[in-house]
């Protein structure tokens, strides 16, 4: 695959990510309401305040984005949608921001990434919108019982093929990463499956539970991440990856 990746500041392809954003979102996904957003764009107030990243192929079309939420007046959204078991005051707000809206084009998904980005089938739903069904209990709705299981991600040949397998997703964090120490961060925050969180672990890219899983996009736990720990581990598990990462910096 021939990808590359930028961060996007281009009014045009901003509403090419969003309209990115509205296809997986609102349409194949049912996260949120097509109505609620005019002209097929998804964006939102935390847009005007985060650095959004995109990956381009070939022929220089978006396929897969992300942003990287900065500190402004609205705060972050984790702060907003989940009961956080952690002290906010610990960190300066300057050092931290919040990585959110991972999106990936279809054409570039594999059906177990789909899983493993946005859950399980019976998770992708709009937060309060869908009429449940009756085999889907109150109980269920805010547990994460799921379990993720990729065995070739593993050390070596293995663990070179599962970059290989998910090059888009290791490309965009790298971007975050590196604008993050450019902008002297020390801290994320993310609201994600367990099975994107198990699939990063796997990189050293490492984060912590900080609340309990909340009905956001379907079923998301809150975490918290500093990236000094990240570095460390990361240069531990796959110490070429590592050298990527801070390539340059």
């Amino acid at each position: 695959m021939s990808l590359t990746v930028s961060i996007v500041s281009d009014e045009k392809e901003l509403k090419e990510i969003y309209r990115l954003r509205y296809k997986i979102y609102c349409l194949e996904l049912g996260f949120e309401k097509p109505e609620h957003y005019e002209n097929g764009i998804l964006k939102d107030i935390y847009d005007d305040s985060a650095v959004n990243f995109a990956v381009k192929d070939y022929s220089n079309k978006i396929v897969g984005a992300i942003r990287l939420i900065l500190y402004s007046e609205h705060g972050f959204p984790i702060e907003k949608y989940c009961d956080l078991d952690f002290n906010q005051d610990e960190i300066p707000r300057g050092e931290i921001a919040e990585i959110s809206r991972l999106a990936i084009h279809r054409d570039f998904r594999r059906r177990a990434e789909d899983k493993y980005i946005y859950g399980p089938d019976e998770e992708r739903r709009s937060i309060g919108s869908f009429n449940f069904s009756s085999n889907y209990s109150n109980s269920r709705r805010f547990e994460d019982k799921h379990r993720y299981k990729n065995n070739s991600l593993r050390t070596g040949a293995s663990q070179i093929e599962g970059r290989k397998k998910h090059e888009i997703i290791i490309e965009l964090y790298k971007a975050v990463y590196q604008e993050s120490k450019r902008r002297q961060l020390s801290s994320w925050y993310a609201v994600m499956t367990k099975g994107i969180v198990s699939l990063l672990d796997k990189f050293g890219l490492k984060f912590n539970a900080i609340g309990d899983p909340v009905d956001y996009h379907g079923i998301r736990t809150p975490y918290f991440g500093e990236i000094n720990k990240i570095e460390q581990e990361m240069s531990n598990i796959d110490p070429e990856l590592y050298e990527e990462f801070s390539r340059d910096l």
